[in-house]
């Protein structure tokens, strides 16, 4: 397989983007050229004003299973024995990751199959995630001698930390539907009605201005990290720049003279 079919691409009528991980010979794992075209894909996704939603779903039995160890373990091989190497996949693999949250688009995980170590961070990483009944998720590191480091980052923004510690400390496998009591994922569905119900809630959001869209996502992920009496400061800020924003006014005078309202994107 080339690494140009590892990810497909595919944006649909209503400004929803697909990427589907497909390398699922290596149970579309985190390899050097997978973060690298998912890299490229969501810089594109973000200057693209065709894109309004993105999904991010997975050919194969797996969602995605962490990073590809047999290419890291190659990588030992350098006379660093590997720090070099590991330094630029955990840099490319965090990148990856907050390119995620810092894409203006909504972007909903569609969960099959397992979602593993960097795999879970991924689903973790995402602002919206649907599962199959089938998937399950786990951060298994500590059985290979190696702690889950990186994927606890999105992982803890996630769910509760005692929640967090307990898949991290054990590495056991958790269900899709204890994910979703957790709330890793934001519903379970049956494995046959998984993409219908993704592209449904996916549809809703792409029928929002995506001003607004772009301006609640950013506020949500900056807020959090604040204070209470700062992220009201913060929060405040941006409804007053929201309020002025043309998108704003026509949504608002739709709602007064109840009609659907016309949006500009501004």
């Amino acid at each position: 397989m080339q690494d140009s079919d590892i990810l497909l691409s595919d944006l649909d009528d209503h400004g929803i983007l697909r990427l589907t991980l497909n390398d699922s010979r290596r149970r579309n794992a985190l390899s050097e050229a997978m973060l690298n075209r998912l890299a490229t894909a969501f810089a594109d996704a973000t200057g693209d004003a065709a894109v309004r939603v993105v999904v991010l779903a997975a050919n194969g039995p797996a969602f995605c299973a962490g990073h590809d160890l047999k290419e890291l373990t190659a990588g030992r091989a350098a006379p660093d024995m590997g720090r070099a190497y590991f330094t630029k996949i955990m840099t490319l693999c965090s990148g990856v990751m907050q390119a995620i949250v810092t894409c203006p688009k909504p972007v909903i995980a569609e969960v099959t199959g397992i979602a593993t170590a960097a795999g879970c961070q991924l689903v973790a990483s995402c602002d919206l995630a649907i599962a199959a009944a089938t998937a399950s998720f786990s951060t298994p590191g500590v059985h290979i001698g190696l702690f889950c480091s990186t994927p606890m980052v999105a992982l803890s923004r996630n769910v509760s930390n005692k929640h967090a510690m307990e898949m991290l400390l054990t590495g056991d496998m958790t269900s899709a539907a204890r994910a979703a009591e957790i709330g890793l994922i934001n519903r379970v569905v049956a494995p046959e009605a998984l993409q219908a119900a993704t592209m449904e809630i996916a549809r809703k959001i792409a029928s929002k201005s995506s001003l607004t869209l772009a301006t609640g996502k950013r506020a949500f992920y900056e807020q959090r990290e604040m204070a209470l009496a700062a992220a009201y400061d913060h929060a405040s800020a941006v409804m007053v720049d929201n309020m002025l924003a043309r998108d704003a006014e026509e949504g608002i005078g739709a709602f007064i003279a109840k009609r659907a309202p016309q949006w500009q994107d501004c």
